[in-house]
C-alpha cells in the first residue's frame, strides 16, 4: 500500500500526524515553529492551549506563558498526561479562561471552521491573543490543489486566505495585529526532485505578501462582554485535565483557572 492509500485509510488526525512525519512535513513543521516564535514570544499570561492534531509540532516554546497544554481529537502515544483530548468545536473550557490560543490547522480540517473559531474566541479572555495557522490557498501549493481534488494531505486541507480570515475576525470583534506567510518550496516528496526544483521557492518568495504555503494571523480579543454563540454540548470523550468544566454545564466555573 502506497503512502496515498495509507493516508486515505487513516482517521484525519492520524493522516495529519503521518504527513508531518514525512521529510516534507518536517520541513513545513520547522518553518511553522520559526514563524510562531516571532509572534508568541511577546504574549504574556498564565494559560495557553494549542488546538491541533499533532502534539509533536509545538508552536508555543517561545511563549513566556507559564501553563501550556495541547488539545487533540485523539490520544497519541507519548502525549503528555496533562494534555486534553477533545474536539476543537466543543472546547471543555470556561469562557474567558485563556490568555493565548493557537489553532494549528484546526480550521483547515474542520467540518465547521467558523464554529471552531467562535469557540477559540469564547475561551479567550479580553486582551488575550489568538494565533491562527492555515495552509494558504493563495500560495503555489494552493494553486496545485486545484488539480489534486480528493487527494490526501496536504491537498485535503481546506486552507483559508488572509482576506477571509480577516473578515471572520471582524465578525467576532477580534483585531488583527500581524499576519505572515512563509515556506515557498514545491510540494514534492522525492528528495532528488525537491532539491532540483528548489529554485522555484526562491522565485515564489519574491511574489507579493502572503504567497507562502503557511499563513499565520496573530490577533487580539479587545471587546469585553462579547460572548460568541456556544455550541450544543454533546457527550465527549476526555482525558483527565485540570481545567474548568464547560460553561454550558457549570456557569459558575467562569474565571476558574485551567
Amino acid at each position: 500500500m502506497n503512502s496515498h492509500s495509507q493516508q486515505t485509510a487513516l482517521h484525519p488526525a492520524e493522516a495529519i500526524r503521518h504527513w508531518y512525519a514525512t521529510p516534507l512535513g518536517q520541513e513545513v513543521a520547522a518553518c511553522e515553529r520559526k514563524m510562531a516564535d516571532t509572534l508568541v514570544h511577546g504574549a504574556f499570561g498564565y494559560h495557553l492551549v494549542q488546538v491541533g492534531y499533532d502534539p509533536s509540532v509545538r508552536l508555543f516554546d517561545a511563549s513566556p506563558v507559564s501553563h501550556k497544554v495541547m488539545l487533540c481529537p485523539q490520544m497519541v502515544l507519548g502525549m503528555d498526561e496533562h494534555n486534553l483530548v477533545a474536539e476543537a468545536n466543543e472546547l471543555p473550557l470556561a469562557d474567558s479562561s485563556l490568555d493565548v490560543v493557537i489553532l494549528h490547522h484546526a480550521l483547515d480540517f474542520a467540518e465547521h471552521p467558523h464554529q471552531v473559531l467562535r469557540e477559540a474566541s469564547r475561551v479567550l479572555r479580553p486582551g488575550g491573543h489568538l494565533l491562527v495557522v492555515s495552509f494558504n490557498p493563495a500560495s503555489f501549493w494552493g494553486l496545485c490543489r486545484r488539480f489534486h481534488a480528493g487527494r490526501p494531505l496536504p491537498w485535503a486541507a481546506q486552507g483559508f486566505s488572509h482576506w477571509r480570515l480577516h473578515d471572520w475576525m471582524r465578525l467576532l470583534d477580534l483585531t488583527e495585529l500581524k499576519s505572515v506567510s512563509d515556506f515557498h518550496q514545491p510540494p514534492i516528496e522525492n528528495a532528488r526532485w525537491y532539491h532540483r526544483l528548489g529554485f522555484l521557492g526562491s522565485w515564489v518568495s519574491r511574489l507579493p505578501t502572503y504567497s507562502g504555503v503557511v499563513l499565520m494571523m496573530w490577533v487580539r480579543k479587545d471587546v469585553m462582554g462579547m460572548t460568541p454563540l456556544k455550541p450544543a454540548w454533546k457527550t465527549r470523550k476526555l482525558i483527565s485535565f485540570p481545567v474548568a468544566e464547560p460553561s454550558a454545564r457549570h456557569k459558575s466555573a467562569r474565571g476558574k483557572s485551567v
